[in-house]
């Protein structure tokens, strides 16, 4: 079992940045791959980026690239996704998950655990 735990939403104008933590807790951090997913209001749950169990891969949706880094630190049981270049179209609830199974994937089914979100908004 692994517990998630979200933090480091708010509220910032278009243009800004936030950091964005998950903090792990149970069994090995390092032995299973993270993911970001968000879900803006009335819509489902997508895909943000995902970093492997070393954190040597990384992977990013296309909306995202070039403006969103994640990183994770096994020593604090943390991932991160730093979010630069802010748009109003970024404002949805963002959520961590952890894959079991350690590869680089975007399907929410195969993340086995998934925090509580936290959210970000961006005003224009």
């Amino acid at each position: 079992q692994v517990q998630l735990v979200e933090s480091g939403g708010g509220l910032v104008q278009a243009g800004g940045s936030l950091r964005l933590s998950c903090a792990a807790s149970g069994r090995i951090f390092s032995s299973y791959a993270m993911g970001w997913f968000r879900q803006a209001p009335g819509k489902e749950r997508e895909f943000v980026s995902a970093i492997s169990r070393t954190g040597g891969r990384t992977y990013y949706d296309d909306s995202v690239k070039g403006r969103f880094t994640i990183s994770r630190d096994n020593a604090k049981n943390t991932v991160y996704l730093q979010m630069n270049s802010l748009k109003p179209e970024d404002t949805a609830v963002y959520y961590c998950a952890a894959d079991a199974v350690g590869s680089l994937r975007h399907r929410e089914m195969e993340y086995d655990y998934w925090g509580q979100g936290t959210q970000v908004t961006v005003s224009s």
